[in-house]
C-alpha cells in the first residue's frame, strides 16, 4: 500500500502542547497521532489510528491462539447489573437515565454483562470458555493527564474465562499470562510481571504487567535484586522496627492539646512515630468501618477495597463525630463498636491511639487485648522497605500498567446466578477469570520506551508505515518508482511528494518515526542509488534503486 503524504490528514507540529509532560504525549500529538476533544477525549487521527489497530490484531492474535472467541458487548448497559454485583456505588462509573427514566451505565469495564450471558451456559462439557471483545470503555477519572495514560474514554480489550473449579481457573490465568508476554515481545516492549490488587474488580487475586517509563502514571516497586515485582498499591514491604517506649498493663489517657497530627503528636510525646497508630474512618455504604495503620505509613486505598470486597469513601465530619464522638485528630479502636481493619504491622507491640476524645489520646494500645480488629496488608510499601522474598531494599520506578489479570473466582457467578450442571447433575457457580489491555496505553508506552530528541522510532510489528519515502525536489518520478517496487513486495509505504522543504520532510520523517527511510534525491539520477536509513540507529546507506527491496527485506528480517 502507497500512502501519499500530499492527500494524508497528517498534521504535524513543530511544538509540543504547553500541558504535555509525556515523552508519549509530546511526541503523539506533534507527529499528527492524536488530537484532544475534551478532558481524557482523544481522537485518532490515521497514523494513530493505524498503530492501534496494528496492537490491536496482535492482541487478537495471541487471545484466538489460546481458545478466545471475539465478541461485542454494548457500551449502554441497564443499571441493574451493576445493581446486582454491587458496582454501582463505585465513583468512576458514568450513570445517566433515557427518556422514560430507567437508569443506565456506561461501562468502564464488562464482568456484569459477560456474567449476564454466562448463565446460558448449561453443562460441564461446555467448559472452559474464553470470550472477549475490544470495546469502547468510559470511566468519570477526575485527574485526566498524560495523553493516553489517563483518559476518560478508552477502547479495551477484556476477555473473560468461565471455568468449573479452581484448577481450570488457574491453567485459564496461566494461558493469559503466557500469551500477555508474548504481546508485549511482540510490541517490542520492556514489561514485568507484578503483584497487583484486585480492588473495585472483585474477586481474591490479581496480577499486572507493568512497563517501565520515565513519564509513567504508575509506580513499580521491585527489588534491588530482580527477584519481586509489584504495582505500588499492591506492593508489600517489610518496614522498620518502631522504638516502643515502657510496655503498660493498661491503655493510659493523655491529654494531647494540638496534636492533630502524626507529625505534632510524636514530637509532643517524644515517641517514635512509628510507634503510633493513625486512625482513617471510612464509609461502606452506610456502614462505618475504621482502617488503622502505623502512623509513619500511608493508607493503600486499593488494598483496602480488596480487603473490604467492595468501594468505600472517606467519611465526613458529621459522620465521624457521630461515629466516635470526637474530631478527625483524636481518634482510636478503643471501645468502639463498628469493625476495625488494623494492618499486620500492628500485630505486635502497643502504640499510641486516639482516645476518641478531642484533645486526648492513648499510651500502651495492644490489639488482641484491648480491641479485635480484622488484620490485613493495608499498608503502603515504601521504598527502602525491605524486600518479602529475599530482604534486599525496595525501590521505586515510574512505570505504565500495561494489563491486568484477575482471578475473579465466583465473585459474579453467584450473585447472577451462573452455574452449569456437573457429572453428578449438581449446580454449581462457574470460576470466573477477567483480563484487561489497553492497547492505547500500550501504544504510550511503546513510545515512552522508543524514542528520542527527534521524535518517535516504532518498532516494525506496529508502525504506521513500513517505510518513509522522503523525495527531494525534481525527484518525484524516481520517488514514485520506489515506492511501487516497494508496494509491490508487500511493503506499506508512505510517500513524502509534498512540495515541501528538504529539511520539513526530515524532521517529520523522525518525528513520524517509521522504521526505514529512503530518500530519493540527486543521487538516484546521477549515479541510480538512494539512501537507506534505520530511524532507530540514525545511519543512511547507499542503496542501488535494483537492490532496495532486498536491501529493505535485509534491514527487516
Amino acid at each position: 500500500m502507497i500512502a501519499r503524504a500530499s492527500q494524508l490528514f497528517l498534521p504535524t507540529l513543530r511544538d509540543a502542547p504547553a500541558d504535555a509532560d509525556a515523552a508519549s504525549h509530546k511526541l503523539l500529538v506533534r507527529g499528527g497521532f492524536i488530537r484532544q476533544v475534551g478532558a481524557g477525549l482523544w481522537t485518532f487521527l490515521p497514523l494513530g489510528w493505524r498503530v492501534h489497530q496494528k496492537i490491536v490484531q496482535i492482541i487478537r492474535e495471541e487471545i484466538n491462539a489460546i481458545g478466545g472467541q471475539e465478541m461485542l458487548e454494548p457500551v449502554l448497559t441497564p443499571a441493574e447489573l451493576w445493581q446486582t454485583s454491587g458496582r454501582i456505588r463505585i465513583p468512576q462509573v458514568f450513570k445517566l437515565q433515557d427518556r422514560t427514566g430507567r437508569d443506565f451505565v456506561l461501562g468502564f469495564t464488562h464482568e456484569e454483562t459477560m456474567t449476564f450471558h454466562a448463565r446460558e451456559l448449561q453443562s460441564y462439557k461446555q467448559l472452559p470458555q474464553v470470550w472477549y471483545h475490544f470495546s469502547t470503555k468510559l470511566r468519570d477519572e477526575p485527574r485526566a493527564r498524560g495523553g493516553l495514560l489517563r483518559v476518560r474514554e478508552f477502547i479495551m480489550k477484556d476477555s473473560y474465562s468461565f471455568d468449573r473449579d479452581e484448577a481450570g481457573l488457574d491453567r485459564s490465568f496461566d494461558a493469559h499470562r503466557a500469551a500477555y508476554a508474548r504481546i508485549w515481545e511482540r510490541c517490542d516492549l520492556e514489561a514485568h510481571f507484578v503483584v497487583a490488587e484486585s480492588g473495585i474488580m472483585g474477586g481474591k487475586e490479581s496480577s499486572g504487567f507493568m512497563a517501565p517509563a520515565e513519564s509513567g502514571e504508575n509506580i513499580l516497586v521491585r527489588c534491588e535484586n530482580g527477584d519481586y515485582f509489584a504495582d505500588y498499591d499492591a506492593a508489600k514491604g517489610i518496614p522498620r522496627e518502631p522504638t516502643f517506649p515502657p510496655s503498660l498493663d493498661k491503655p493510659e489517657e493523655v491529654e494531647t492539646p494540638g496534636a492533630t497530627t502524626i507529625e505534632s503528636l510524636a514530637e509532643f510525646l517524644d515517641v517514635d512515630p512509628a510507634a503510633t497508630s493513625k486512625a482513617m474512618p471510612v464509609m461502606v455504604g452506610e456502614r462505618p468501618v475504621l482502617a488503622l495503620i502505623r502512623g509513619d505509613d500511608r493508607l493503600s486505598e486499593e488494598k483496602l477495597v480488596t480487603v473490604l470486597g467492595e468501594a468505600y469513601r472517606p467519611a465526613t465530619d458529621e459522620e465521624i463525630r457521630a461515629t466516635y464522638g470526637a474530631g478527625g485528630g483524636s481518634l482510636g479502636p478503643v471501645a468502639v463498636e463498628i469493625d476495625i481493619v488494623a494492618d499486620e504491622t500492628l500485630r505486635q507491640g502497643q502504640y499510641v491511639a486516639g482516645a476518641n476524645r478531642d484533645g486526648w489520646h492513648l499510651r500502651g494500645v495492644e490489639a488482641g487485648r484491648d480491641y479485635n480488629p480484622r488484620f490485613a496488608d493495608i499498608r503502603q510499601a515504601n521504598a527502602g522497605d525491605a524486600c518479602p522474598v529475599c530482604g534486599g531494599k525496595l525501590v521505586e520506578d515510574t512505570a505504565i500498567e500495561l494489563g491486568h489479570i484477575f482471578k475473579l473466582g465466583t465473585f459474579y457467578s453467584v450473585p447472577f446466578g451462573a452455574t452449569f450442571l456437573d457429572e453428578d447433575g449438581e449446580e454449581r457457580p462457574l470460576v470466573m477469570g477477567s483480563y484487561g489491555i489497553g492497547p492505547a496505553r500500550t501504544m504510550a508506552a511503546i513510545v515512552e520506551q522508543h524514542h528520542d530528541d527527534k521524535g518517535i522510532a516504532w518498532p516494525l510489528s506496529v508502525a504506521p508505515y513500513d517505510v518513509h519515502i522522503v523525495v527531494l525536489a525534481g525527484m518525484d518520478e524516481h520517488g514514485e518508482a520506489a515506492a511501487a517496487a516497494l508496494d509491490e513486495a508487500g511493503f506499506d509505504v508512505l510517500l513524502d511528494d509534498r512540495d515541501a522543504r528538504a529539511g520539513e520532510k526530515f524532521a517529520d520523517a523522525d518525528l513520524i518515526g517509521c522504521p526505514l527511510r529512503v530518500t530519493v534525491g540527486r543521487k538516484a539520477a546521477e549515479d541510480g542509488t538512494v539512501d537507506l536509513r534505520e530511524r532507530a540507529k540514525g545511519e543512511d546507506d547507499a542503496v542501488s534503486v535494483n537492490d532496495l527491496v532486498s536491501a529493505v527485506r535485509g534491514k527487516v528480517s
